[in-house]
């Protein structure tokens, strides 16, 4: 059928209206070429989902982040924060930050194994020295190659923010190696977190982060391994008796982005964006620093653990017996990364 000149320009008119009014509109994902015109009446709309409650180190950070790139963007950009799984959980945040459906993760490093094993990094057993071994890791050249490794999956990394160190408490003395040898700690799913505990001749078993109280608590398991903030807000020197400071692994997060929204966005919001991370990212490092040593000092005053504190001596011979576990996952992990950390 043929339309009058007149009813296709009509056409054509209409068309183009509905394209401009829709460039208009707030959005959460930027057109290809970046052009998108944002205002306090027509926003950027951010989401970001985290799994921890607003009041952790990760909550109060990813406030922090909305109050500063909503100044710096004089109000072009609105930040929603879902904490606590109230938008995505573990499970599923993953796959609906590479859809698109949200914009900011800040998942456990552990939770990224399956796209990229070398994550396993910071489970490998008495590998980071201290806490500055771990900033110039994540802050310089084998981080950002670790982070940019997700690129071709449309997630790009941006940031460390802290948890910090594990450490070891039992039922059963665990001063020296051969102390942890028959006992049964709780930890994580991972293969490496598996081989780390065979090497010490102990078992290990994989129970949800909620249920290890309970586990401690009629003795399923001896031990368990984690930070002291996690440590002294479960209430696990109720149901422990040791606890040896042995900084053998981190817990830590990673924020990620949907990497096609990022490369569109406006440049002005881009460089805001980035700025608004960084200080962010500042504020949350300090913030679980400061959090840890206090959960380690309610740990120390509530009386009811014995606190044994890890001696260089026994740190190297601790290392020397990890050695199966570097044979195990050099190859998996990267020699390249885990000699990189070495020197740092």
């Amino acid at each position: 059928m043929k339309f009058p000149k007149s009813m296709k320009a009509l056409s054509m008119l209409v068309l183009s209206s509905a394209l401009l009014a829709t460039a208009g509109c707030g959005s959460s994902k930027p057109s290809s070429s970046g052009g998108e015109q944002y205002s306090k009446e027509k926003p950027l709309v951010i989401k970001f989902s985290h799994v921890t409650t607003a009041d952790s180190p990760k909550g109060k950070a990813a406030d922090k982040f909305k109050e500063l790139m909503e100044q710096k963007t004089g109000g072009k950009v609105k930040v929603e924060t879902y904490p606590s799984s109230q938008l995505y959980g573990d499970k599923d945040e993953l796959e609906n930050l590479q859809l698109g459906n949200v914009q900011i993760i800040a998942p456990s490093v552990t939770k990224l194994v399956g796209l990229n094993p070398q994550f396993q990094i910071v489970d490998m057993p008495f590998l980071f020295k201290n806490r500055e071994a771990v900033i110039k890791f994540w802050d310089g050249e084998l981080g950002n190659k670790l982070m940019n490794s997700l690129d071709s999956k449309n997630i790009k990394g941006i940031a460390m923010w802290e948890n910090g160190f594990k450490h070891f408490t039992s039922n059963k003395p665990i001063a020296k190696p051969e102390d942890f040898k028959g006992q049964k700690f709780r930890t994580q799913a991972g293969k490496v977190l598996e081989a780390q505990f065979k090497a010490l001749g102990a078992g290990a078993a994989t129970i949800p982060f909620g249920e290890t109280y309970t586990a401690l608590q009629q003795k399923t398991v001896d031990g368990q391994e984690n930070t002291f903030n996690n440590m002294d807000t479960q209430k696990y020197a109720e149901v422990q008796k040791y606890l040896l400071t042995s900084e053998h692994g981190r817990l830590d997060y990673v924020v990620l982005v949907n990497k096609q929204w990022y490369d569109k966005l406006p440049q002005d919001i881009k460089t805001a964006f980035d700025a608004a991370m960084k200080e962010a990212t500042e504020f949350e490092r300090k913030l679980a620093v400061e959090l840890d040593k206090k959960s380690f000092e309610n740990l120390k005053n509530s009386k009811k653990l014995e606190i044994i504190n890890l001696t260089p001596e026994a740190r190297e011979k601790f290392v020397k017996q990890m050695e199966s576990v570097y044979n195990e996952f050099e190859k998996v992990v990267g020699k390249d990364l885990i000699d990189g950390v070495k020197k740092l």
